[in-house]
Order: C-alpha cells, then structure tokens, then sequence
C-alpha cells in the first residue's frame, strides 16, 4: 500500500531523528510565541498550561501523517481539521486561513533548517521534497492561498514574516511557561538554539541576544553525532518525565 511519504523521502529522514524533531519544535516555538493569530493558541489554554505536553501531542500528530500509509495519514489530516474546525465553533469565531498556512510554513522552513544545522545543506530537489510534504497536507486541509512551489512559498514565507509576527503580552507568558516547565538550563539551552535557528525577523523580535557559547556546544553535538554517541549527552537534558517519549522519536532506518 502507498505511504503518504515515500520511505526514502528526505523528509523521513529529517523527522526520524529525535534532536532534529526537537530542533524544528524548539524554532516554532520562538515563532508561535510571535504570530498575530496565538491568542487562538489560548482559547483551550492546553499550550500555556502544558507546552512540553502540547509538543508531543503535535509529533505525535505530524509523524502519523509522516509515517503512515496513506488512508492512515489522510485520517490523521482530516482528524487535525475536525479538532479546530471545533474549536472555532466552540469560539464562535473562524481561525484565519492566514494562520493556517504560518503553521505549515513553519514545519517547511524548521524542518529545513533543523537539518541543515545538524547535518548538511539540502539540495534543492530536497528542499522541494519538504515543502511538497506539507503542501499536500494543506491541500487535504482544504486551505486557500497556498503557493504552488518551493520557490513562491520562498516568496510567501519572506511576507508573512514580515505581516503576521509581533511582540505581545502573549509572547511574554509563553516564555515564562517554556521557563517554567524546562528549568534555568534547559531553558537557556532553548533560546540558544532558537537564535541559531530562527529568521532574524523572529530572533530581532524576541531579542533572542548573541550566541555565546552555544556554538561550539553545537559543534561538539555535531562531533559526537558522527560518531554515533550523541544520545548520552541529549538524553542528560531531557526532562525526566519526557524521556522515553523523545528516545522514541529516533526511528532506525
């Protein structure tokens, strides 16, 4: 039976791997914290209550779709769709078709770039593999607007960064929770990495400040993943309660 993602895809390569999932989540964060539609984020308050939570429910979500057979991902999509289409019912209001489409560019540029820091520069073929993934599962949304191709979602995604993204009491209280649920260390971890991720309109806006050294922190990680010995040192950051759950995100290939 077909998979939704072929399973030599690049994209199940980036979204097998345990830090790399974790990179993209750690920038959507910084820019979840921005966007002009995050009040939406706050209706059900289940983000600000129980971010670390709310993160796995969203892997858990985007890798069903990842790595499924296809009927099985279309289900996954479908069931995404009903969950806010009730939301905005319970609300009495319609989230924007605008927002919409910032979360799905975020997981192509966050997948993206998460790659590229850990491991190597995408090829263009590949890069277009990632953003196909995810046009697709707008498409099954039913979403409008959406850019045809890799090189006019470039162009969208340089827009919306620059109309949907601003500094707001929101974006303080969900820094205070992401401080709050992952400690001083882990925490000043988040930002570093964030900064080495982000577009410099997010890192501008949140002040996110200089590397440090976060760096050659990086550099070391790096090191030691090509010798197939990271996980002891990723694994002695993670919060306890979420342990098991993150190891689970590696998938052998």
């Amino acid at each position: 039976m077909k998979h939704f993602v072929d399973q030599d895809s690049i994209v199940r390569k980036i979204w097998g791997k345990a830090d790399t999932t974790l990179f993209i989540f750690a920038g959507s964060a910084a820019e979840f914290a921005l966007n002009k539609a995050v009040d939406w984020l706050y209706y059900t308050d289940r983000l600000p209550a129980d971010p670390l939570g709310r993160l796995f429910s969203t892997v858990t979500y985007a890798r069903q779709i990842i790595f499924a057979k296809e009927q099985a991902a279309l289900a996954s999509i479908d069931k995404i769709t009903a969950i806010h289409k009730g939301v905005e019912e319970n609300r009495g209001a319609q989230i924007p078709d605008w927002a919409y489409r910032d979360v799905l560019f975020m997981l192509i540029d966050y997948s993206i770039r998460s790659f590229e820091l850990l491991d190597r520069p995408l090829t263009r073929a590949e890069q277009s593999e990632v953003f196909d993934v995810f046009y697709r599962v707008g498409l099954r949304m039913q979403l409008t607007g959406l850019p045809g191709n890799f090189t006019d979602w470039q162009q969208m995604r340089r827009e919306h960064l620059q109309q949907d993204l601003a500094n707001s009491t929101y974006t303080y209280h969900l820094y205070q929770q992401y401080k709050k649920h992952l400690g001083w260390l882990r925490y000043a971890l988040l930002v570093k990495v964030q900064l080495l991720l982000v577009p410099s309109k997010v890192s501008s806006l949140l002040d996110l400040g200089k590397p440090d050294w976060v760096k050659p922190v990086l550099n070391a990680y790096r090191f030691l993943r090509r010798l197939r010995v990271e996980s002891f040192l990723r694994n002695a950051l993670l919060p306890a309660e979420y342990k098991v759950q993150i190891m689970g995100l590696d998938i052998k290939h």
